[in-house]
């Protein structure tokens, strides 16, 4: 069958059997993750569910084993925005985990106030982005060990907000725009998805780029309906609005982006609509990238402020 902007995760999984594969998804216990995380146990995967909040992570696991039958649905507790978190995750889930097949970074956080971390880092760029480039760079030794396998990055139609501004990423210096940094954050996304790909495609893994739609989940907690007014007209600008999906619709496109034959060995993608996105040029265009997205040079220069920023290189050859 076509699949387009309605199709579900049960209908891109019809066929496919995952028997035997393991797969992690961030930001799983809830929305477009937990529905990721269902629909992929239920064609057998073993899926972790790493989640802030442990107690929702554990209710999400609960309903997933019930309504799927498949037992084999751990949970563990990551805060993307604090790098020790992550590094005690990953230590954690390589010493009780063998391979890694899928590696789903679906968590994020879009459109708060500004907010810093503890190292003074602008809050949607430290767990959008720099949260899930130290989380699977630390896994790389699970993923190789699993290859072939495939990593997906939850971006966004919002990437075309802003290109990342590499002279003042955490606004130090330039006024805090809410919608500019989460636009540079889902950038990021991009960007990542390409210099992943570079480096890990000779060993079998890729990485893809996907923009699930629009889709109303705790995402947009902190978004007032003056702040949804202002997006919808942003985002539809020329497109006579945007329509959105159902949260099994919103997931369809990760779960294309983690299993889809058409997508074996092709990485550095941006997916929409469970099929690969077009460039774009026209502003006011309702769907596709833009190039700044995609660049190989803006995707190798991320990868080194992002080594910088963490304090920690990373050689995945």
């Amino acid at each position: 069958m076509a699949f387009g902007a309605d199709t579900t995760t049960d209908e891109v999984l019809a066929g496919i059997d995952l028997k035997g594969k393991q797969a992690l998804v961030t930001g799983g216990s809830t929305g477009l993750g937990k529905e990721t995380a269902r629909a992929l146990a239920s064609k057998g995967a073993a899926v972790t569910i790493a989640a802030r909040d442990p107690a929702k992570g554990e209710a999400a696991a609960a309903e997933i084993r019930a309504s799927t039958g498949n037992q084999n649905i751990d949970v563990a507790q990551v805060e993307l925005s604090v790098p020790d978190s992550v590094r005690a995750f990953a230590k954690k889930w390589l010493a009780e985990h063998g391979p890694l097949n899928l590696l789903i970074n679906n968590a994020g956080v879009m459109a708060c106030p500004l907010t810093r971390t503890a190292e003074g880092w602008e809050m949607q760029f430290a767990t959008n982005h720099l949260g899930h480039f130290l989380l699977t760079n630390l896994l790389a030794p699970a993923l190789k060990a699993g290859a072939p396998g495939r990593i997906v990055n939850l971006s966004s139609a919002g990437h075309r907000f802003s290109d990342v501004h590499f002279d003042d990423i955490h606004f130090n210096s330039r006024d805090y725009e809410k919608w500019s940094s989460y636009g540079q954050s889902k950038t990021a996304n991009v960007l990542f998805s390409v210099e992943l790909t570079r480096r890990l495609a000779p060993y079998g893994i890729t990485a893809n780029a996907v923009h699930p739609g629009g889709i109303q989940t705790e995402l947009g907690r902190h978004l007032t309906q003056a702040d949804i007014d202002a997006l919808l007209a942003r985002v539809g600008a020329g497109s006579g609005g945007i329509k959105f999906k159902t949260i099994p619709a919103g997931a369809a496109t990760s779960v294309w982006a983690a299993t889809s034959p058409e997508l074996e060995g092709r990485g550095g993608l941006y997916l929409e609509d469970c099929h690969v996105g077009d460039l774009k040029t026209d502003p006011a265009a309702a769907s596709g990238y833009f190039g700044y997205a995609t660049d190989p040079a803006n995707a190798a220069r991320l990868w080194a402020v992002s080594e910088e920023t963490l304090g920690q290189k990373f050689d995945l050859g």
